[in-house]
């Protein structure tokens, strides 16, 4: 998943909020419909992203305008790093394209201050039918439907199965296996293998906080945009993340402050030096290249009875609230998730795609990893897991947070119990609840 830094983030958010938006809810509650204009109309539509993405996607947007000849596109993107602060300044001068790319915790933000349409008002030029339910509630703001997803990611766990060839170790059952299983399974790898090969690249990360929430039934957020965990579970995370380090399944505390903010190819398994590795499923194909090795993707560890396991959209489409060409703003967000054409042009760049036709129309297309991540994803989309909600402001501190305290405690300057205490008390403030 594509993420802007906490800093620039809460930047953005900073300004969005003192320019005010005044009048903004009851301004953009009928936006002009489409039907009363005559002949052609033009859409603004903004993504950020490389070179690659921009060529990608405005060949997508040549389809559309072939399919949809009354109405064209005019595209706008950049770089991910002006991205948030132009469209903030876009919004406040009532300036904002009419579709736009979002990601993290913006659609909840701009939808929370009446900045984006509620896409049941555009329910006939969307078609939203085919989506995994999954990746809906992703775009869902307190129970509607204001992003799209434009693709979905998911936690896996990577596995090299040479490493655990080499090792004598057989790779785990991911219908069956425990974390106890995980880390007994990454502890005999390490006591196997060569010095500086481990048998998980990595101990716990913020998202797997996540899931071992939703295994107990709790969540890391809410939808009322409350912490939905206790301290019960944030201390057993972070026991469980020193025990990992403690037992040698995983690096010692420097090794893992070391690699915290490295390159895919400088990480363990991209180095080929480690077995496991809990990550994102779009970091497949690059992990693969890295390594040389042809990489697995197994569930996560203790999935039954309640899966921890979610789809988490890459990015999501929106709309916005004072647009004046809703329709057809709307009939673009369907093209590109639901169109063939599109499809086919786009394939995984944005996710892979949440629609499982679209799924099936690219599969030839994609490289071996690739098919690789389609399938799991397909699989994972099929599954009834428990809903996510968008991240509330002040969310993209949280993490911070967790990294911070985590590496507290694999250093033993924090027991887990105290770092749960601490990190509720300041994940809390973060989120201002």
């Amino acid at each position: 998943m594509t993420r802007k830094s906490p800093r620039s983030i809460r930047k953005s958010i900073a300004f969005f909020t003192a320019v005010g938006l005044l009048g903004l809810t009851t301004a953009c509650s009928s936006p002009s419909s489409d039907q009363a204009e005559e002949g052609p109309v033009e859409i603004r539509f903004s993504w950020w992203g490389n070179a690659t993405r921009a060529e990608l996607t405005n060949k997508a947007i040549k389809e559309f305008e072939a399919a949809n000849p009354n109405i064209k596109v005019k595209p706008e993107y950049g770089d991910i790093g002006g991205y948030f602060d132009k469209l903030a300044t876009q919004v406040a001068a009532n300036d904002a394209p009419d579709v736009i790319t979002m990601g993290g915790a913006y659609p909840a933000e701009y939808a929370n201050r009446g900045a984006l349409l509620d896409l049941s008002k555009v329910g006939g030029s969307l078609d939203l039918s085919k989506m995994d339910q999954g990746a809906l509630e992703n775009g869902q703001v307190q129970g509607k439907q204001y992003g799209v997803s434009t693709g979905a990611n998911a936690l896996a766990i990577v596995v090299n199965p040479a490493v655990f060839q080499a090792a004598g170790v057989a790779v785990p059952d991911d219908s069956k296996w425990s974390w106890d299983d995980f880390s007994k399974t990454a502890q005999d790898i390490t006591a196997k293998s060569p010095k500086g090969t481990y048998g998980t690249a990595t101990v716990l990360t913020h998202d797997s906080l996540d899931a071992f929430a939703r295994q107990r039934g709790e969540s890391l957020y809410t939808q009322d945009g409350q912490l939905g965990l206790g301290k019960e579970t944030v201390q057993d995370y972070f026991d469980f993340s020193l025990k990992l380090s403690e037992s040698g399944a995983a690096p010692s505390a420097s090794e893992t402050v070391e690699k915290l903010n490295v390159s895919t190819e400088q990480t363990l398994m991209g180095m080929g030096q480690a077995g496991m590795m809990l990550t994102w499923t779009n970091s497949l194909s690059a992990l693969s290249k890295a390594s040389g090795a042809e990489l697995k993707l197994l569930k996560l560890p203790g999935e039954s009875p309640t899966p921890g396991i979610w789809l988490q959209s890459s990015q999501f489409y929106t709309i916005s609230a004072r647009s004046k060409h809703t329709d057809a703003a709307a009939k673009l967000v369907s093209f590109l998730v639901n169109n063939e054409a599109a499809a086919k042009i786009i394939q995984s760049d944005r996710g892979v795609p949440s629609n499982s036709g679209m799924r099936t129309a690219i599969q030839d297309l994609l490289t071996p990893q690739g098919r690789v991540e389609a399938a799991y994803i397909d699989q994972i989309g099929k599954m009834e897991f428990a809903p996510t909600f968008i991240g509330p402001t002040g969310s993209t501190a949280v993490s911070e947070i967790t990294a911070r305290i985590n590496t507290e405690v694999l250093f033993k300057r924090l027991t887990p119990e105290k770092a749960a205490e601490q990190w509720l008390s300041e994940s809390k403030a973060a989120i201002g609840k």
